[in-house]
């Protein structure tokens, strides 16, 4: 398959396309604060680097909403790449549904400090 861009005329294969858009986003990797996290979980505690949260917030707790959100994200492209279409239908709703995650069921697991310093980190 091949996509014409309507400026020159010229035709782009997908393949090539795919993989510019795979460098990107794995150049980008390394500012994403989810996949820090996740490096976090497979490194040992006295190697951590010395990011402000990890100062701020036990290491359980980062973990913990680390995997949280891994569930969210996974319960998201599930959606996303499912081949029925009345299930992706619902992905506005369910990322509408994240704020009340958010705000009232990831608190009780936990601490309301500990979230502010790893929301705040941007």
């Amino acid at each position: 398959a091949v996509v014409s861009t309507q400026s020159t005329g010229e035709y782009i294969p997908i393949p090539a396309l795919y993989g510019v858009l795979l460098f990107i986003a794995i150049s980008s990797l390394s500012d994403f604060q989810l996949w820090e996290r996740v490096l976090l979980m497979l490194t040992e505690q006295t190697l951590y680097p010395p990011i402000h949260y990890i100062r701020k917030v036990p290491q359980k707790a980062v973990h913990t909403f680390t995997a949280l959100q891994l569930l969210q994200l996974g319960v998201l492209c599930g959606l996303s790449f499912s081949g029925i279409a009345y299930l992706k239908m619902l992905f506005p709703f369910i990322i509408i549904a994240l704020i009340p995650i958010r705000k009232f069921l990831i608190p009780k697991a936990i601490h309301e400090d500990h979230l502010e310093a790893l929301d705040g980190s941007h």
